[in-house]
C-alpha cells in the first residue's frame, strides 16, 4: 500500500474521524484508524464498535491496499507538520513509513482484517433532510439529554418521526427539550429511534449551518447519516422512550413573558452564590417583577429583579438555575414566555407563538 497526499487534504478526514475513536479501548485495533487506499482517494474509518465514521479524501495511490494505525499518533504528526507539506505513506511489513520533507515517522500497524466491521446498515426508509436545520435541532435538544443513567434509554436523543414531520427529544428526568422540524414530507410512519449520545455529539460536531442537503438513512438497528465525503453509522438504543407528551405541563393558568436577555443575564449573576451543589434559585414572581434569589451554605445571597408581564396575583417557585440557563440559550426570539401552575408543577419555556422549540423544568424544593 503507497499514496501521496496533501498534508491539508489527508488532515481534514483525519480530524473529522478522530473524534470517534475511545482514548481507553477494550480492544487494541480500536485506538487504530482504517485507513483504505483505493482509486486516487483514500477512505478514513474510525470506530468505538456503537459510532462508525468514514471519511475520504483525494490522494495520488500508487498501490492500493488497507490498513490500521495508530489514530491520534497520526493526527498529532499530520498537524505538527507545516502547511503545505506533501506527505508520502507506504507499508513496510508490519510498519507505516510516513515521509514529509526531512520528516519521518515510522507507525506500528495492526492488520486490516482486525478491524471491526459494522454491520450493513440496510436503511428501510431514506431522508434528505438541511443541514442546518438538523444541526439547530440537535443544539437545541441534546444538552437536556442523560449522561450514564441506569435508565439507558435515556442516555440518547429521541427522532420522533410522525405527520410527515421531525422532532427531536431530549430527557434527564429534571428537564425536558423538544424540538420539531415540519414538512419532512418524505416520511408518512410514524416512527421512534434513540440515537445514542455519542452518536448524537458526534452528528452535531459534524454538521454545520449550511443550507446544503445531507441523507439520512434510517435502518432497523442503525441510523446513517452521509454528507458529502463523509458517512457517520450510529447503533440504535434498543428501549423503549417514555411518553414525554404527559410531561409536558397542560392546565398552566400562569403565564409570565420576559426579556430573555434579561432574564438570562440576571439568572447568571444570581447563580454565582446559588448552592454549588443543588444550584437552586427562588423566583418570586408579584406586581409586574421578578425577583431572584439564590442563598449558599455560606449565608451568602444573591438578589437580582427584573420587570416581567404577568397575568395572575403572585407565585414563588425553585428551580436549577442551570436548567433554566441552558433552556433559555436554546431558545430564540428577544422574549420568552413561562407557564406556570404552582410551586410544585413544571414550568413550560417558549418563545411567544413559537411552538416548535418547547422546554420542559421541573421545580426544585428549596
Amino acid at each position: 500500500m503507497k499514496f501521496s497526499i496533501q498534508r491539508e487534504a489527508f488532515l481534514q478526514p483525519l480530524s473529522q474521524v478522530v473524534g470517534v475513536v475511545e482514548r481507553r479501548q477494550t480492544l487494541p485495533v480500536l485506538a487504530n484508524f482504517l485507513v483504505v487506499a483505493g482509486d486516487n482517494q483514500i477512505a478514513v474509518t474510525g470506530t468505538d464498535m456503537e459510532v462508525e465514521l468514514v471519511a475520504h479524501g483525494k490522494a495520488e495511490v500508487a498501490q492500493q491496499g488497507e490498513i490500521t494505525v495508530p489514530a491520534r499518533k497520526l493526527v498529532d504528526i499530520c498537524r505538527a507538520l507545516p502547511d503545505g507539506a506533501k506527505i508520502n505513506f507506504a507499508q513496510e511489513g508490519d510498519k507505516v513509513l510516513l515521509t514529509a520533507g526531512r520528516s519521518r515517522f515510522t507507525l506500528s500497524t495492526l492488520p486490516a482484517t482486525e478491524f471491526p466491521a459494522t454491520d450493513a446498515v440496510e436503511a428501510l426508509q431514506s431522508l434528505n433532510l438541511q443541514e442546518g436545520k438538523v444541526k439547530q435541532m440537535l443544539d437545541r435538544t441534546a444538552f437536556a439529554m442523560a449522561n450514564q443513567d441506569v435508565r439507558y434509554y435515556l442516555n440518547g436523543l429521541l427522532f420522533h418521526f410522525q405527520n410527515n414531520g421531525l422532532r427531536c427529544v431530549a430527557t434527564d428526568g429534571h428537564r425536558l427539550a423538544i424540538s420539531d422540524l415540519e414538512e419532512t414530507a418524505e416520511l408518512s410512519d410514524e416512527r421512534q429511534l434513540i440515537v445514542p449520545r455519542k452518536g448524537v455529539l458526534e452528528l452535531a460536531r459534524m454538521l454545520t449551518d449550511s443550507d446544503s442537503g445531507i441523507t439520512l438513512g434510517l435502518g432497523k438497528n442503525h441510523i446513517r447519516l452521509v454528507k458529502g465525503d463523509t458517512t457517520l453509522t450510529s447503533k440504535l438504543i434498543d428501549g423503549r422512550f417514555p411518553d414525554y407528551s404527559a410531561v409536558i405541563p397542560a392546565g398552566s393558568d400562569k403565564m409570565v413573558t420576559a426579556d430573555r436577555a434579561e432574564l438570562t443575564h440576571a439568572l447568571q449573576r444570581a447563580a454565582i452564590l446559588s448552592n454549588e451543589k443543588y444550584r437552586g434559585v427562588r423566583l418570586e414572581i408579584a406586581d409586574g417583577s421578578m425577583k431572584i434569589v439564590a442563598h449558599n451554605p455560606q449565608h451568602e445571597e444573591a438578589v437580582e429583579e427584573i420587570g416581567v408581564e404577568q397575568d395572575f396575583d403572585k407565585v414563588a417557585i425553585g428551580f436549577n438555575v442551570t436548567y433554566l440557563l441552558e433552556a433559555l440559550n436554546a431558545l430564540d426570539g428577544e422574549a420568552v414566555c413561562m407557564s406556570l401552575r404552582d410551586a410544585n408543577s413544571s414550568c413550560l419555556l417558549c418563545a411567544p407563538e413559537k411552538e416548535h422549540n418547547r422546554h420542559v423544568v421541573m421545580p426544585l424544593k428549596l
